[in-house]
Parts: C-alpha cells; sequence; structure tokens
C-alpha cells in the first residue's frame, strides 16, 4: 500500500514551552484536518521581558495522507 502525503507549515505558541507551542499547533489543525501522521520541528523563537523568556513560537512542518 502506497500513500500520499501533503505537508503543511504550522507556528504553535505558548507561554509554557516548546512542547505545549507544538501540542497546541497539532491539536488545532486536526479539528479541520484529519490523517495527521507526522511532524517536524523547522525553527523555534521566543520572547524575552526584562531578561527572562516568556513566550515560545514553534514552526512545525505537519504531514498528513491525503484519503484514497
Amino acid at each position: 500500500m502506497a500513500n500520499v502525503y501533503k505537508k503543511i507549515e504550522l507556528v504553535g505558541s505558548s507561554r509554557d514551552g516548546v512542547d505545549d507551542a507544538i501540542r497546541r499547533a497539532i491539536a488545532k489543525a486536526g479539528e479541520s484536518l484529519h490523517n495527521l501522521d507526522w511532524f517536524e520541528v523547522k525553527e523555534i523563537r521566543g520572547w524575552i521581558q526584562d531578561g527572562v523568556p516568556q513566550h515560545t513560537q514553534v514552526t512545525l512542518q505537519v504531514g498528513f495522507r491525503l484519503d484514497d
């Protein structure tokens, strides 16, 4: 069986770190897409205030199988 995939780019954000930003992005995408199979982190960046990290953004590509 051969599958065909599509990739989309998402940016998740969170005040609670990288893992939470990834989970939020995938959960939101899952509300309108199905067959989500994998993700790849492309970039991590954050916002600093008074020397303390305040917010994290993670750019990721998510792959999903196209319907037969």
